[in-house]
């Protein structure tokens, strides 16, 4: 492990697999990461994990750890990134990318709330909200915290 990382992480990145809202590549921001000495970065683009193998070719180039994960919108405009965590993480977000993305026209996606109950308890996730709204119930064994900075231990 490099000793010049600092405690941070950036858990919400688009990249340019985000058509329209994310503009950098995988390897021009894994290098900025690198650079500002974060220990980790995110790739989580909008429904989509398409960024996430030149993530972890420019994680491993630059010496920065990948998160992976997925940003989506509720039908009722909820906007939460689902990071995983393990082995089942992926799979559950995996199914669920199958999922909202077989519902809608090529291109889009549609995510209903009753989707996140299915996530299997949510094991091997973890859910970030992103405060332009709070999720209104419980969703069992999906652990939520608010979008902010994260310190990692």
């Amino acid at each position: 492990m490099r000793s010049d990382l600092i405690d941070y992480a950036e858990l919400h990145c688009l990249s340019a697999f985000s058509f329209q809202r994310g503009a950098s590549t995988a390897s021009e921001l894994f290098e900025r990461a690198a650079r500002l000495g974060y220990r980790a970065l995110a790739i989580t683009d909008e429904a989509t994990l398409a960024g996430i193998v030149r993530g972890w070719q420019a994680a491993r180039e630059h010496g920065v750890d990948l998160v992976v994960g997925a940003e989506f919108r509720t039908e009722c405009g909820i906007r939460i990134v689902l990071l995983v965590e393990n082995r089942r993480g992926y799979e559950a977000l995996c199914g669920l990318i199958t999922r909202v993305r077989g519902r809608a026209p090529k291109g889009e996606y549609r995510l209903f709330e009753a989707d996140l109950d299915e996530l299997d308890g949510g094991e091997g996730l973890f859910a970030l909200w992103i405060p332009e709204a709070v999720p209104d119930h419980e969703v069992p064994g999906v652990r939520w915290a608010i979008m902010s900075w994260v310190i990692m231990r």
